[in-house]
């Protein structure tokens, strides 16, 4: 098993009774809530943790990008990474992901990623996304091209890593007249590309496909929709004619470990509950605008994620480990919920969120030297 440890990279010090006003962190918060002295600090915090995860041995660590959020201050994930490979030495460093439909030049994310590929000597790995909804009210782009711009934009980016230039692209959303990258990749043919989906049918689908064969990430969900999506991939890829490998699916969900499960609980309970209740709640305009998915996946969607509880009333921690969306517990806890989710999938990659919410300092550090020693060890093999 692969472990990677990811972060969101909150903004802590929100105000919390401020943040109650508003009907979302996403797009509608005033920025008048961020302090950049503040918000400077945290930076320096959780380039630390990050960093960090490469002494207690996690095989990468993981950056993502939202836009006009409190729930994560990362809008341009090449940065941190930039910081990244520069305190760093040899963990693979995974931007998990980029959004492609949200840009006009796919070329300068072709780019930006060459660019780190070679400053870090082979160290990239690349998460491709179409972004959630809210993303879409941020940038203004209409949802209903989301699709269509993330798979163009994908093909153009991939074409610009392997083939000879110059060449022209011309796609229904983006024209290049001249594609010629410099520089190109340091990873021969490209750096790997994952995909990260909260389990929509057509991005199953797409990533399974032969030709792409794409590690599937399976993001905030409960036990049992983890098991469903992962094994759609499994089913979509005997249909394609082949069995997919344990690299290929990955699990992606937040992980608290303490001495019993009582304490785990007690430590957790303040940063994963502000985690779903005030950082990511959206309402469904927000989440799904018109557009964003097919009629079809928006309805299993919906259907599906009843699991998560009604959101009339704010998740507690007992609700979220026992839907299985967090793991919290003792070492032996964590790992056999983990261990049960790989029998029941196969998946071998774990991407492990240790600080959330307003988890403190002290306590992601607790918590990423615990998972380190007790955890990771036992599941390696």
């Amino acid at each position: 098993m692969k472990f990677v440890c990811f972060h969101l990279m909150p903004y802590r010090p929100l105000d919390m009774a401020e943040r109650a006003k508003h009907r979302s962190a996403w797009v509608v918060l005033p920025n008048a809530l961020y302090d950049p002295v503040k918000g400077a600090e945290e930076y320096q915090s959780y380039l630390d943790q990050l960093t960090y995860a490469e002494t207690l041995g996690f095989d990468a660590i993981g950056v993502n990008e939202h836009h006009q959020t409190a729930y994560g201050m990362m809008p341009a994930p090449n940065l941190i990474a930039s910081a990244l490979i520069q305190r760093t030495k040899h963990v693979k460093i995974a931007i998990l992901g980029r959004a492609l439909p949200l840009v006009n030049s796919p070329i300068a994310i072709a780019e930006e990623f060459s660019m780190l590929d070679n400053l870090s000597k082979g160290r990239i790995i690349c998460g491709f996304v179409r972004g959630i909804g809210t993303e879409y009210h941020a940038t203004g782009l209409n949802p209903s091209f989301s699709l269509e711009r993330f798979q163009e934009a994908h093909d153009l980016i991939v074409s610009a890593w392997t083939r000879p230039g110059p060449f022209e692209f011309e796609g229904e959303h983006f024209n290049v007249r001249y594609v010629n990258l410099w520089p190109r990749p340091y990873q021969n043919p490209h750096p790997p590309i994952w995909i990260p989906s909260m389990g929509s049918s057509e991005t199953i689908r797409w990533a399974a496909a032969p030709e792409r064969k794409y590690p599937f990430l399976v993001t905030f969900s409960s036990h049992e929709l983890v098991s469903r999506y992962l094994n759609l991939y499994r089913d979509a890829a005997r249909q394609y004619g082949y069995e997919a490998a344990g690299d290929q699916l990955g699990w992606a969900a937040p992980i608290y470990v303490a001495d019993t499960d009582e304490r785990a609980r007690a430590e957790a309970k303040a940063g994963i509950e502000s985690l779903f209740n005030q950082y990511l709640a959206n309402p469904w305009e927000m989440l799904l605008p018109p557009g964003y998915t097919s009629l079809s996946s928006m309805k299993n969607t919906m259907r599906l994620r009843k699991a998560l509880g009604s959101r009339a009333h704010n998740l507690t921690i007992d609700e979220l480990v026992e839907s299985g969306t967090m793991i919290a517990g003792s070492p032996r806890t964590v790992r056999e919920k983990i261990e049960r989710m790989r029998e029941s999938t196969g998946f071998n990659i774990l991407v492990a969120l240790l600080q959330f919410g307003v988890l403190s300092n002290e306590l992601t550090r607790r918590n990423m030297d615990m998972f380190a020693a007790e955890v990771m060890p036992h599941l390696r093999g």
